[in-house]
């Protein structure tokens, strides 16, 4: 099994969607391991976006990343990574596909809704700097008809 990090951002936490960013994400049969809704240091938000430091918009993210709470999540399924970015859509929603949550529920590169990892290596970075260490997995019911054995 595959896990990824996933956060719905400030505008997503204030436009109330993150039961609907959970319900897509679960429709896909993937698992929520863990999650928390919280508020961003400034710390945090320039440990996780640390590639883009050099470039011009930098500042912004940082602003906006912390500029009120988040829902930080790990998820586990088989191709995990793919399933959400797939699902998200592209980072510009005006290139993202229809039905996605992107195309769905953003105009704006910016205020897109939602970050997901986009390698296992980011994802691991990530689920160990937003967690710490993540437990064990746990068994669900519909496993069986989600996941071929």
């Amino acid at each position: 099994m595959e896990r990824s990090f996933v956060m719905v951002k400030p505008d997503g936490v204030q436009r109330g969607l993150i039961g609907e960013v959970i319900s897509r994400l679960e429709r896909r049969g993937l698992k929520l391991v863990a999650a928390k809704l919280m508020n961003v240091s400034r710390e945090l938000a320039e440990e996780h976006y640390a590639a883009l430091k050099e470039k011009p918009f930098f500042p912004d993210l940082i602003s906006f990343i912390t500029s009120g709470p988040v829902m930080a999540m790990v998820w586990e399924g088989p191709n995990a990574i793919s399933i959400i970015r797939k699902t998200m859509g592209a980072t510009n929603p005006a290139n993202a596909e229809p039905g996605t949550i992107r195309a769905d529920f953003a105009c704006d590169v910016s205020y897109n809704v939602v970050h997901g990892s986009d390698s296992p290596e980011s994802a691991a970075r990530e689920i160990k700097l937003w967690f710490g260490e993540v437990g064990e997995s746990y068994g669900r019911a519909v496993d069986q008809w989600i996941y071929p054995r």
